[in-house]
């Protein structure tokens, strides 16, 4: 049976809905209070207009849009690091020495590790925060990568995000196995995201990794031109490197 975007998204809705009622539940009445439900119905209607925004109409004799990709991917993303660094500065947080002090700025920094359109991978050198800006800049492009998955007529699949917030203490400890580390690094600042193009997340059936990594660059080709980040195309990480600007 195919799983369409709307029905995946609904399916989604219909977990938060569960939750709340084990929630509800688990507290008993008493416990229960007005403001609770309240915030509960705010979330799932939050995900309810995601549903619309997100899903589009396509009629059902149209065919599915042509797969072009990029013709370089050196070219179409050659964004330096010190290209990024300056924009990291300008819209980043004070980079943070250690998790404890990222404790303390979570009134600067979005959590981002659960979310319906991308996955985030076990963090071993990053913590999943990012300034409120490269947030909404993450969840557009994997909104449209779904969106452009869904018109060509691809199985949906989630972006999967391989490093995100770094403190001074992770790149410290990467620089012991990684000369190339750097202690200018843009992930610092909580703008810069790394997204892999060698694996994704299949939400339907899997498919073949090139054909994502086509339409993948195609999206951030448009975020790029539509000067909303920053991208550089990392061959040995096998990522894009991307800070929002």
């Amino acid at each position: 049976m195919k799983v369409t975007k709307k029905s995946y998204l609904l399916g989604f809705i219909s977990i938060v809905a569960l939750l709340a009622l084990i929630r509800l539940a688990c507290e008993g009445e008493n416990k229960w209070t007005e403001q609770q439900v309240s915030e509960d119905a705010e979330i799932a209607d939050t995900i309810k207009e995601e549903v619309a925004v997100a899903t589009p109409v396509i009629p059902s004799e149209r065919r599915p849009h042509a797969i072009r990709g990029v013709h370089s991917y050196h070219e179409s993303f050659p964004d330096s690091n010190e290209v990024q660094l300056m924009a990291a500065r300008q819209w980043g947080v004070t980079p943070v020495e250690n998790r404890m002090d990222a404790e303390k700025r979570m009134n600067e920094l979005v959590y981002i590790n659960i979310n319906p359109y991308y996955q985030v991978d076990p963090l071993h050198s990053s913590i999943p925060y990012l300034v409120p800006r490269a947030a909404v800049m993450l969840q557009d492009i994997a909104r449209a990568f779904q969106d452009s998955l869904d018109i060509k007529g691809i199985p949906l699949h989630k972006i999967i995000v391989t490093s995100v917030l770094r403190t001074r203490e992770d790149v410290a400890k990467l620089k012991k196995h990684n000369p190339n580390a750097t202690e200018q690094s843009c992930h610092l600042y909580g703008t810069t995201i790394d997204i892999c193009y060698n694996r994704y997340q299949p939400i339907t059936r899997e498919v073949q990794n090139d054909t994502l990594k086509w339409v993948l660059s195609e999206v951030l080709r448009d975020m790029r031109q539509q000067e909303r980040c920053y991208i550089k195309y990392e061959v040995k990480q096998g990522c894009f490197h991307l800070t929002v600007r």
